[in-house]
């Protein structure tokens, strides 16, 4: 009889350690909404070095959706479409229009990131696309709309740049917790009169529903 139940817990151990190591190397799938704060910047290009002691970052709001694809344990596409307000300040005495200014775009932003997994961190980068759908320009107490065109002193409403960055998923039973950090670096010159790019970073808290099925896992026949 001791013979047989060591022989039972060990079957039993080891079925648990399989069930364990399965549930661990399962590609996750994952929505959320998302509203975050974030802060924006402007990078002037060659008057950059000028006007860096003038510089001010500007708070703006970011909210949409983030879907993750689990394509292996340790592989995820990650796709979001978000709202976002861009833009920077410059302070009083700056090179570029003297007086103080602030300068924010309303955008649409689409980026899609590789992410890869390990453990309970991640680390993804990929490019992303946004348009501007409005914007304005205060200098001092005056408020302007911003043009679009090709026209000089007018603004771009493509932008393309670059996301960087990483994060922590704490699970929750069929739920998660991810803090994430991120870098958007603007490669479009926004403006057609001066040098403009768009720059910032970005700490987004996600609350995530697992996805019922996910048609991107690569299923393995549970005979083999």
């Amino acid at each position: 009889m001791i013979f047989l139940s060591a022989n039972v817990f060990g079957q039993t151990n080891g079925l648990q350690l399989s069930q364990d190591r399965n549930v661990k190397k399962t590609a996750k799938t994952y929505f959320d909404l998302m509203v975050n704060m974030q802060s924006t910047n402007l990078h002037y290009g060659g008057s950059n070095s000028t006007l860096s002691g003038y510089k001010r970052p500007v708070k703006g709001i970011q909210a949409g959706a983030s879907f993750q694809a689990g394509i292996t344990p340790v592989f995820s596409l990650v796709s979001e479409l978000y709202f976002m307000k861009k833009g920077g300040e410059l302070k009083t005495g700056n090179s570029l229009y003297a007086k103080r200014s602030t300068l924010r775009l309303n955008t649409l932003e689409l980026p899609v990131l590789a992410r890869f997994h390990a453990g309970k961190l991640y680390m993804n980068a990929g490019p992303s696309i946004a348009y501007s759908l409005s914007g304005n320009k205060k200098i001092d107490d005056s408020s302007a709309k911003l043009s679009f065109g090709k026209s000089v002193g007018s603004f771009k409403r493509l932008d393309a740049g670059i996301q960087i960055g990483g994060g922590l998923e704490l699970p929750l039973k069929q739920k998660r917790i991810a803090v994430d950090l991120r870098y958007n670096y603007g490669l479009t010159n926004i403006s057609y009169g001066n040098e403009m790019y768009n720059r910032s970073f970005m700490v987004s808290v996600h609350f995530s529903k697992l996805w019922k099925t996910n048609p991107f896992e690569k299923v393995k026949n549970s005979t083999n």
